[in-house]
Parts: structure tokens; sequence; C-alpha cells
């Protein structure tokens, strides 16, 4: 079996494939955690894949090579779609994860991957399986917040899943408003511009965020929770099989 591991800004996300097919999802607060529940001694575990936009995991990395064989995927790890970003070194390994994923499923298409997570990730691969980059914006949480820390009086809101009201009628219902229905305007102007220029544009959603988006968009949508880590899966299988 395959180990999957994508450490994220709140959380951990990993997953377990057999012959190309996720078998088990997990779901950690930390990578401590990730290694006291020991996936080792409950699944056979051949090859592990590490992907992170955080610092300072080598520990973890070491303990996991005193298990099985890891790959620590970087911008210079080898992958099934050419990448033209001009700076690939910066790349978010999430974003290319997304994007080889978004591959995978529509190949030869144009894609645009969605990734609705602490930041809205825009990315994008074209008919000729070439990755050619995005764009970044807040997501959710990250809007609330910074109203709240960048004035003075207005205040430190939680998402409300359910909320979907245009005309605010107190100072609450107007952040949740300008929050919730300007990203999902944002989302759909967007897609709507991509259209403009591929009509035949595919559109793939994930991210932590992407039920609230799913049930909102006007844009026709495919909605996948797992888009990540069966790129990443398929990243350790592409390398596994390189070395074959």
């Amino acid at each position: 079996m395959n180990l999957i591991i994508d450490i994220g800004n709140t959380r951990v996300k990993a997953a377990l494939f057999s012959n190309k097919e996720l078998e088990h999802s997990f779901i950690f607060d930390s990578t401590e955690e990730v290694l006291s529940f020991d996936l080792f001694a409950k699944y056979p575990i051949n090859n592990c894949i590490v992907a992170t936009v955080v610092n300072e995991i080598d520990t973890f990395i070491e303990a996991l090579k005193k298990k099985t064989n890891v790959l620590l995927f970087t911008s210079s790890t080898p992958i099934p779609i050419k990448n033209h970003y001009q700076s690939a070194q910066t790349l978010g390994s999430d974003r290319l994860a997304a994007a080889v994923a978004g591959n995978y499923k529509f190949t030869n298409k144009n894609i645009l991957i969605i990734d609705a997570g602490t930041c809205i990730k825009y990315n994008f691969v074209n008919s000729s399986n070439q990755y050619l980059g995005g764009g970044i914006s807040p997501g959710l949480k990250m809007r609330l917040k910074a109203i709240h820390e960048f004035t003075s009086r207005l205040p430190l809101l939680e998402l409300d899943e359910h909320f979907d009201t245009l005309i605010g009628t107190t100072t609450n219902e107007s952040i949740l408003s300008g929050v919730a229905l300007g990203a999902v305007a944002e989302v759909d102007g967007i897609i709507d511009r991509y259209r403009l220029i591929y009509e035949d544009l595919t559109v793939v959603f994930t991210g932590g965020d992407f039920n609230f988006f799913a049930k909102r968009l006007k844009n026709s949508i495919f909605a996948d929770q797992f888009l990540i880590l069966y790129g990443l899966n398929v990243i350790l299988d592409y390398n596994i099989n390189a070395k074959t």
C-alpha cells in the first residue's frame, strides 16, 4: 500500500492507496499524532510520499524513513505533466499535486482546479498536459480574520455554513454577506473569465470549504475532497515506476 501524507497549515491529511484506489483516509492535528497512531502496525505500507507547506519536518521524515521508503515531494520531484510555472521553486506542493490529479482524471483537457482551503488556489492545466499556473486569494476564514484584525470595531466571526443572505441587516450579517457571497462571486467570476478563453473548460473543486462553494456556484463543477491525495499518489507511483 501507498501512504500519502499532506501537511497543511492547519491539519495533516493522510490516505492509504492500493492499486490506485483510496482505501482509507485520515485527518490528524499534527505530525506527532500521525506517528502515535502508528499506521505501519495496522496496514502493509510499502511506500510513502510526504507533501508539506510548512517547515521543520525533518524529525518527522526521519521517523518515517525508519519504517518505509519515503519520497519528500518538492519542486524538483519528477511529475507526469510539464511544469511551465516560472518560479517552480516557490510553487506549493498542494497546488502542483492538485494539478497532477486534475490532469490524471481529465487527461488532454483544459482543466481549472480550485482548492478552497486556507487560501483559494486556482491551478490551470491545458489540453497539452502543461501546468501553466493560476491564482491565489484569501480563503473564507482568512477573510473573516482580516476584517477583524485590520479594523477597530468589527468582530471576529465564524463562518456560518448556512448563511445565504444578500442584504445584511446587522453588522454580523453584513460581514458574512460580504465574505461568503463575495467569495462565491469571485470564484464564479474567475471561472467565467477562464471560459472566455477555454470554452471547453473542465472545473474541478476540492479543499476544506468545497462543500460551501459546491452548493452555491452557478458554474458546473466536479467536486472531489480527496483530489490532492490522489495527485500525490499518482506522483508517488510515477516515481516508483521510473526506478523499475
